[in-house]
């Protein structure tokens, strides 16, 4: 086990429960000199005294875990000069001061967005609006790693009730509408004019009770637009429960998120699909083919296989479109996705659009000296028909290298062969890599050096 300092943790947790420090160390079962060891990080916490508190104060483990702290020096290394705060500093907020660190972040995120609206006075503030909403549910769902038991087991028992198989999905889903709600699924082609609803997916009419489905969509798509009204309609208040905040935007986009992540829950049962992809040691394809859908819902529905007891390897996901921009981004790790700028281009999920179709995989190492394994692939959509207009994305999922040795990509990779990752970065504006020849801009917080009498193969040298 690593050493594991997390004193500020277990102080805030005693702080909490209005427990003395003699008090805590007797139900732990130690002394108290070897308590307040701990909790000034002189002594590091061993698992059995892990387990006590766990049971003690009914948190679990993950609590104490680091991940959260990288994310949180990332997202600091964003918000604070760097020339003059070192990264040791950073980390030693962000892992004993974790709410100091969260407030920092938080009132650079209020300036920034300050700073946004001012500019674009002379542009849209409706689509600088909409971007700040859609981050705070990013935020919500990484607050959470992605994964909500409720709405897991919940949807568990609905697709056993339903009788929810493989390649039987969509049967089951439209005989579980009609005979629970009264609900008539109709499949049509999507309209292709003009109007306001052209090119519509899906359409539930609630007067009528019936759910309008594009037959453009493929099955696995329709199965998905069904279980998200099954979540809808049947467990509303639980979705209520869930979703934080009292912003009415983001409430309601988060709420549609909770229950596009119930429909995943429904169609993929949690322990039937962890079984299968342990089994199959994660391969995306082969878990495609055996649930019958499609490719970036495997991977969507993998960055949430995060059950006490029963959890799968924690994954980032990401989808990217040719000109970098990020749609889709989500982590049930440490890996931190920049707000500032684009994403890296040395990461293989570029790559990607030069092989379409096919599997790349790299061996990739942060600034901080964190190594992940990625998969990336191309996905396509298009709305049917010749010359209709379509889509591309690259879909990335990523690990700690601790975990990819459970993954079949890692066949025939030396994985503690440090020389062989590729170097990357959250974004050229956040990344500290000066010798980097791919940077596209220079890092937040340093000066730009300008010689007339010199040039350099490094776009901004130190």
């Amino acid at each position: 086990m690593e050493k594991a300092f997390v004193g500020a943790r277990l102080r805030r947790l005693r702080d909490e429960r209005g427990m003395r420090q003699a008090d805590l160390a007797r139900l732990l079962g130690i002394s108290p000199s070897y308590l307040n060891q701990i909790e000034h990080d002189s002594r590091p916490l061993t698992v059995p005294v892990l387990v006590r508190i766990t049971e003690a104060f009914g948190v679990d483990a993950g609590f104490f875990a680091a991940d959260d702290a990288a994310r949180l020096v990332a997202e600091l290394r964003e918000a604070l000069p760097m020339d003059r705060v070192s990264v040791a500093d950073l980390r030693e907020v962000a892992s004993g001061m974790p709410e100091v660190a969260e407030a920092v972040i938080a009132l650079h995120r209020r300036g920034r967005s300050l700073a946004e609206q001012v500019e674009a006075l002379a542009g849209d503030r409706a689509v600088e609006q909409s971007i700040g909403v859609h981050e705070q549910v990013r935020d919500f769902f990484y607050r959470h790693r992605n994964h909500f038991p409720e709405l897991d087991e919940a949807s568990e028992s609905i697709a056993e009730a339903a009788g929810v198989r493989p390649g039987e999905v969509r049967t089951a889903l439209s005989s579980h509408l009609s005979r629970m709600h009264g609900v008539r699924v109709v499949t049509a082609p999507s309209d292709t004019s003009h109007n306001a609803n052209a090119g519509e997916m899906h359409h539930y009419d609630p007067a009528a009770r019936v759910l309008h489905l594009s037959l453009h969509l493929r099955p696995g798509q329709q199965a998905f637009r069904m279980a998200t009204l099954i979540a809808q309609l049947e467990f509303p208040d639980l979705l209520d429960a869930v979703v934080e905040g009292d912003d009415s935007a983001s409430r309601s986009l988060v709420r549609i998120g909770l229950a596009r992540y119930a429909a995943a829950a429904l169609i993929l049962p949690y322990r039937a699909f962890h079984e299968t992809a342990e089994r199959l040691r994660y391969d995306i394809e082969l878990l495609a083919d055996h649930f019958a859908m499609g490719y970036e819902s495997i991977c969507h529905r993998l960055t949430t296989l995060q059950r006490p007891g029963l959890r799968g390897v924690p994954f980032s996901f990401v989808r990217v479109d040719r000109a970098g921009n990020v749609s889709k981004r989500q982590s049930a790790t440490g890996f931190h996705f920049s707000r500032s700028g684009g994403t890296c281009p040395l990461w293989n999920v570029y790559e990607a659009f030069a092989a379409p179709g096919k599997v790349l995989t790299q061996v990739s190492a942060m600034p901080d000296g964190q190594r992940y394994l990625w998969i990336a692939r191309t996905v396509a959509r298009s709305r049917g028909g010749y010359g209709g207009p379509g889509k591309t994305f690259a879909i990335g999922l990523g690990c700690e290298i601790r975990h990819a040795g459970r993954l079949v990509y890692s066949a025939g990779m030396d994985l503690d062969d440090l020389r062989a990752a590729t170097p990357i970065g959250p974004g050229c504006r956040t990344c500290d890599r000066p010798l980097c020849p791919q940077r596209a801009a220079p890092q937040i917080g340093r000066a730009l050096r300008v010689d007339e009498n010199r040039s350099t193969f490094v776009p901004y040298p130190d």
